[in-house]
């Protein structure tokens, strides 16, 4: 059963691993915004180009925080390599 002990530890710790990439994504969302902004003091007139192209980005990496937290979820909620584990047990 130590096994059983060492499989879940080790999900917790990818779980972590996980929330760690939503954190940084919020940095990384961060620097998008404030490029974006910086470039449209700079260049007022290719304010909507420059508008688009931060919204794109930040739902992209969004994407990526929400990927994290699925995982997250996945492993400490449903973890399928403790169902594994048991079933070869039998």
């Amino acid at each position: 059963m130590e096994y059983l002990a060492t499989i879940m530890v080790a999900g917790q710790y990818a779980a972590a691993m996980a929330v760690f990439a939503g954190i940084v994504t919020t940095i990384g969302q961060g620097n998008i915004a404030s490029k974006a902004i910086e470039s449209m003091a700079r260049q007022p007139e290719a304010r909507g180009p420059i508008n688009t192209a931060m919204i794109i980005s930040l739902a992209m990496a969004e994407t990526n925080g929400i990927y994290g937290l699925v995982v997250a979820m996945i492993l400490l909620f449903a973890n399928p390599f403790v169902n594994r584990f048991i079933t070869l047990l039998g």
